[in-house]
């Protein structure tokens, strides 16, 4: 067995509303007995007289929302620092080219925080397909008793088609957790053979193809320059009516005004966890509409959750203190087509 090495001097980089939620007592706990941590200091600014002193011989940056850039400054400033052990998702906002050009080790808890959204997703695509929220509401305004099957009698998810947008991280556990159902399940991904979406357990499809056929789409590509306005007009325009389209990934991925014009018009069904801009003015008639559901960003960690995402963060220190590799860890690679 590997013997653990000298604790190393960590750093927690974060809002310290972050640090607050995300890292309890019992996992600050964890992370002093593993770490030479002062946890009363939460860096959000590297810039401080603080910030430096602390920098100065941190070896591990612990980093989470709200972090600043770990740029060329930053790094100047750590010329110890050898990783970054991030309690959140994507690191696109804080991990700069400089920290590639370092060759620091980055982990993500990516994995971690996908589980929840999967799992918001799931609930979404079969009350979707079931029309629990059309019903419901039809049922609280009539209060009697009605032959459901005759007003929606296409509801229901057995055989129905769901198509995902993209096999990333949370695209691959959505996909997972659909496979027990009897749904015929596409993807749509630049980066996936045939061969592997079908061991996923999906059917490779074009864009087209997907829209076209599927009663629920639900996007989870990575806002790139490439994926801005992907779900275009034209697409929008080819969904069966009464399809449902779920956005938990981010909300310029959409034609947001196409997207409205279909759900206003009552074509469409919406589901949006994320909406460009990220909150909606207050006139936007999506917020009363019956062929909308629109949550604020939730679907990702959140309050009980949030202890999943320092579990696994903390496991990758454990790893990293006993010289073993990250189980998770972000290549600069493959950063270009992830969240």
């Amino acid at each position: 067995m590997t013997e653990p090495r000298p604790r190393p001097r960590a750093v927690l980089a974060m809002a310290s509303r972050t640090a607050r939620q995300v890292l309890d007592d019992r996992a600050l706990a964890r992370l002093t007995r593993l770490t030479d941590l002062d946890a009363g200091l939460v860096l959000d600014d590297f810039t401080t007289p603080a910030a430096q002193h602390a920098l100065a011989d941190a070896e591990l940056l612990i980093t989470g929302w709200g972090c600043a850039p770990v740029d060329r400054p930053a790094l100047d400033a750590a010329p110890r620092l050898r990783a970054i052990v991030h309690t959140a998702g994507t690191v696109r906002n804080h991990i700069t080219d400089a920290c590639w050009e370092r060759g620091l080790a980055i982990s993500s808890a990516a994995a971690a925080n996908a589980v929840p959204v999967a799992e918001y997703t799931l609930a979404m695509i079969l009350l979707a397909n079931k029309r629990v929220l059309d019903i419901a509401r039809d049922y609280r305004a009539e209060r009697r008793r009605v032959d459901w099957n005759e007003r929606y009698p296409g509801a229901g998810n057995y055989r129905r088609t769901v198509g995902i947008l993209s096999a990333s991280v949370i695209g691959r556990r959505v996909i997972e957790l659909l496979r027990p159902h009897d749904l015929d399940i596409l993807l749509y991904d630049p980066f996936v053979t045939a061969d592997e979406a079908s061991e996923l357990g999906a059917r490779l499809v074009p864009p087209a193809e997907l829209f076209a056929t599927s009663d629920v789409v639900s996007v989870h590509t990575p806002l790139l320059p490439e994926t801005r306005g992907l779900v275009s007009r034209e697409l929008l325009a080819t969904m069966p009516t009464g399809a449902t389209l779920i956005n938990t990934a981010r909300g310029a991925i959409v034609d947001q005004p196409a997207l409205t014009d279909e759900v206003v018009a009552g074509r469409l069904y919406a589901v949006l966890d994320v909406t460009e801009p990220e909150v909606l003015p207050a006139d936007s008639p999506l917020y009363d509409s019956d062929h909308a559901l629109i949550t604020p960003h939730i679907a990702g960690s959140k309050s009980g959750e949030l202890g999943r995402l320092a579990d696994l963060a903390i496991g990758e220190v454990e790893r990293y203190v006993r010289g073993r590799p990250f189980a998770h860890p972000v290549r600069p690679e493959i950063l270009d087509r992830s969240a």
